[in-house]
């Protein structure tokens, strides 16, 4: 069989897959499950462009990856066939881990773990499928690789995973925003003190990605409708998980009941290879299709919130620099208990507050380096005369008050 396929992808043109092992992992079910997980959540309710799935941006990331090692190795670094395949499979699998619906459930399904633990998890499984053939790739994704500019290809503030999201995400948002000149950036790459540096003519190409960043977080991955149909969504787990505890049964998939009826720590998980196998069943089709049986629900609350998701009834949302006002959110939860002849425990699934966060750029966080003209290393704030990306480290906080609609 010939293994040397080639992918149309509608942001790149053709994506080749390199080679056998790589074509067989991505035809392994734990990476055909990304087909049906989008990568952007709940995003499609204000930009109906946005379906398109971690499957897509898996493949992606690796094409741009394979642009990024041979470019370096173009500049005379020296970068062996057995490390050009395992930056291939760590940036392939480096999303393996995400549960359904992408970040708009994360840490709710599974609490206190992330997707990159589930994803070093996932891959350990599939080298011993492998019979250790992973082994480089997985030293590399942790970062316990020598080559330590290896490990920032795949995860740094400026690796190949955020380049293919950045472009991936505003050409099917449509938001044109957050386009940014990757492929500049990457003929730009280049290697100082064993870490990954921009030569100084790339500059203004790192800047307008900083800048892209920021502007994508606000109007597409932290926009207050998306953030709405996100809260409704977790609102809707932790009230089903909330009733299966209490001992109330739901015709739902083995996989989703699993996770409904069992609260499970990270520690617990981390420790316990059947809660692996049976996150590795979830998608985003276990949750939808619970949604659907649950807006007929006998139960008032988890009702009346699957029907409002199905037909994109979603929470005001409030986004202020300061707190909510303590008084207006006692008024609204009273309205509520009224208005829905509900306790003041179950008008909190309709009024409530949270906080969010936006960095574009985090000092100290494996900085981004430009590498001068003189080979002096200096961090992209200081080498750049842009005051604006001083602005861009630090870290923007407010916060959203979450209501229905219909209690003023």
């Amino acid at each position: 069989m010939n293994k040397k396929k080639i992918i149309n992808d509608p942001v790149y043109g053709f994506i080749s897959i390199p080679s056998d092992l790589v074509f067989d992992l991505i035809e392994h079910p734990y990476f055909q499950r990304l087909r049906y997980i989008k990568q952007l959540g709940m995003t499609h309710l204000v930009y109906p462009g946005a379906l398109h799935t971690r499957f897509h941006h898996a493949l992606g990331a690796m094409h741009l990856m394979s642009t990024a090692y041979e470019t370096l190795c173009n500049k005379g670094i020296h970068i062996t066939p057995e490390e050009k395949e395992g930056l291939t499979i760590a940036i392939l699998l480096h999303d393996i881990g995400h549960g359904p619906f992408s970040h708009a459930l994360e840490q709710t399904i599974v609490e206190e773990i992330d997707h990159e633990d589930i994803s070093i998890l996932l891959m350990n499984k599939l080298n011993e499928v492998f019979n250790g053939k992973l082994t480089l790739a997985i030293s590399i994704f942790k970062g316990t690789y020598h080559k330590n500019f290896l490990h920032q290809l795949v995860s740094s503030q400026l690796d190949m995973d955020r380049m293919d999201y950045l472009n991936r995400d505003s050409f099917f948002t449509g938001v044109s925003e957050g386009v940014i000149s990757s492929d500049r950036i990457i003929k730009m790459l280049n290697v100082k003190d064993n870490g990954i540096a921009v030569e100084e003519k790339g500059i203004y190409s790192i800047e307008k990605f900083l800048i892209s960043r920021r502007l994508m977080y606000w109007q597409v991955y932290l926009h207050k409708t998306v953030i709405a149909a996100e809260q409704l969504l977790c609102k809707i787990f932790k009230r089903s998980r909330e009733l299966a505890l209490e001992g109330k049964r739901f015709l739902v998939t083995p996989a989703l009941s699993y996770f409904l009826e069992n609260v499970i720590g990270k520690d617990e998980f981390m420790s316990n290879s059947k809660h692996l196998d049976t996150f590795a069943l979830l998608d985003d089709t276990d949750v939808m299709a619970a949604v659907k049986i649950w807006a007929d629900s006998d139960d008032f609350v988890l009702k009346t919130l699957c029907h409002n998701l199905i037909n994109r009834k979603l929470f005001h949302v409030d986004i202020t620099a300061d707190k909510p006002d303590e008084q207006f959110v006692k008024q609204l939860t009273a309205n509520a208990v009224k208005h829905y002849n509900i306790s003041q425990h179950e008008a909190e699934y309709f009024v409530f507050t949270d906080s969010i966060r936006n960095n574009a750029y985090n000092k100290g966080d494996g900085n981004i380096h430009i590498l001068m003209k003189d080979g002096s290393i200096k961090d992209i704030t200081l080498a750049s005369d842009n005051s604006n990306l001083e602005a861009l480290s630090k870290t923007v906080r407010k916060y959203i008050l979450c209501y229905s609609k219909d209690l003023l």
